[in-house]
């Protein structure tokens, strides 16, 4: 049975101070890489967030969502293994719906 993960939460400015991105990591079995894991999160300087998703095993999985700066709904869909996978939905930044399209394994197969 392997150990646990010692998942830690690391945040990464932008030159101003500010968070640019929020997220989990832990550390390869070898220790020579580290593996983001758990909660994603990206800001604009602002603080707004740009993005938001879920990391495991440093693959994209589940849910995620992309913002336009003014805080509008870019982009939501859902990672398989790192992969869009299902339907996204894309917005413009005034919230008029752009398009849909549908993955399978990180390929469009229908838009």
């Amino acid at each position: 049975m392997s150990e646990p993960k010692q998942v830690v939460i690391v945040e990464i400015p932008y030159a101003s101070g500010v968070v640019h991105l929020r997220y989990g990591r832990y550390l390869s079995a070898d220790g020579r890489r580290w593996v983001r894991h758990g909660p994603y999160q990206e800001f604009y300087e602002d603080g707004t967030v740009a993005s938001a998703g879920q990391y495991e095993d440093g693959l994209a999985q589940g849910h995620w969502r992309d913002y336009h700066e003014n805080g509008q709904l870019a982009a939501e869909g859902y990672f398989v293994d790192g992969a869009e996978d299902g339907v996204w939905q894309f917005w413009t930044a005034k919230g008029k719906e752009e398009e849909t399209v549908i993955y399978r394994d990180g390929v469009e197969i229908e838009s």
